[in-house]
């Protein structure tokens, strides 16, 4: 093909690069290949050396790779109440043990009785049956209460503080809802009943896993599970302390690191809980806070030992009530005419017939043979 054909036809024809250059080395790939088993070769051997450097432990005041300065000192990070032993129990904020009782040391008695068998009474199925702003709210606040004081326990520590909550929900001496119980006292610096509603460790985000797990054992509880190991318990503590009230009230068991309570005498009567849920629970938040002398009479009352003398004290009077003997059933006022007719008389059954059993129904409900074991 002519040149003139050539150009006539661009779109088959196009002109050599007039930049191609190749620059071609004899033995050029098998040059590669050495430097390339060089590389590799000084690479093991570098890491040969420097690997047993960062297995064997530090020289003593050696810092590694620190660089002079390049690390500032943070400050420690000090747990909340709720993640050290033994600073969390229902009243912990208010029942702090008196100076004089001994201390147990930690880890000394830890013990769970959980799998012995139950001796005593044991609590009523606790339901919420209605769904709403009620039953969102008590799994709400029953879920912070075994968070913020059992999240560290096993799932029977973690059971028992939700029926602990439900027992005083049941018990005339505590408000009659979930968030109420939990929240009983929170409007004072100390007073709470349980400690995390008033020190301060609401501020601190929850972790989601062990969230979650709490809110389990909380559904279950609202749903009418009842953990029976700790009967009618109203009260516990970590064995890590020695509330003054401890020798007072009936011991019952320890789960975990929390040792169990109930009410001696008419206080711990089972007659005396009431397992119905009449609704209306407040909002899942502490109470404004409120440090008047009217707030600190009220928590005073809450001390378990008032609260179970002034049972014993009331028991009595409602033995009395129960064994005073009825009034006499009076008969109805009649009208005049009705009393001249013969009153009340005129009411009364007379000539009725006589119960009879027919003949082929006389030995109905008797055994036509004796059974063989």
């Amino acid at each position: 093909m002519t040149a003139a054909a050539l150009h006539s036809c661009p779109e088959t024809w196009e002109p050599r690069p007039r930049d191609f250059q190749g620059n071609f080395v004899r033995g050029g790939r098998r040059r590669l290949l050495r430097r390339r088993r060089r590389w590799t070769l000084g690479a093991a051997a570098l890491v040969a050396v420097a690997l047993p450097a960062f297995a064997a432990p530090p020289l003593t005041g050696w810092d590694g790779f620190t660089v002079m300065g390049s690390e500032t000192a943070q400050p420690p990070v000090l747990p909340m109440p709720f993640e050290q032993a033994g600073a969390s129990f229902p009243g912990s904020a208010y029942y702090y043990l008196e100076a004089e009782q001994p201390v147990l040391k930690i880890g000394e008695g830890i013990h769970s009785d959980a799998e012995d068998p139950v001796s005593g009474p044991v609590a009523r199925a606790f339901r919420i049956d209605n769904s709403g702003v009620d039953r969102s709210r008590a799994l709400q606040c029953l879920t912070a209460a075994i968070y913020y004081e059992a999240a560290s326990e096993p799932d029977g520590g973690q059971r028992a503080v939700a029926q602990v909550v439900l027992n005083r929900v049941a018990h005339p001496a505590y408000p009659k809802t979930v968030c109420g119980v939990v929240y009983q006292g929170s409007e004072r610096p100390t007073g709470c009943q349980f400690s995390f509603t008033c020190d301060g460790s609401l501020a601190r985000a929850p972790q989601r896993y062990f969230w979650q797990r709490a809110e389990d054992v909380a559904r279950a509880a609202l749903s009418g599970y009842v953990y029976a190991p700790i009967g009618l318990a109203t009260h516990y503590h970590t064995i890590q302390v020695n509330p003054y009230w401890a020798p007072s009230l009936h011991y019952l068991t320890t789960i975990g690191a929390h040792r169990f309570y109930a009410f001696n005498g008419a206080a711990g009567n089972p007659a005396s809980f009431r397992f119905a849920y009449l609704g209306g629970e407040p909002l899942a938040a502490p109470h404004r806070r409120d440090d008047s002398a009217a707030s600190a009479l009220a928590n005073a009352a809450l001390d378990p030992l008032a609260v179970q003398r002034a049972f014993e004290a009331s028991a009595p009077a409602r033995l009395e009530t129960a064994a005073a003997p009825a009034a006499p059933v009076q008969a109805p006022l009649y009208s005049s005419e009705v009393r001249e007719r013969g009153g009340e008389d005129l009411y009364r059954a007379r000539n009725l017939p006589e119960a009879t059993v027919r003949p082929e129904y006389a030995n109905s409900g008797k055994w036509i043979a004796q059974p063989t074991h």
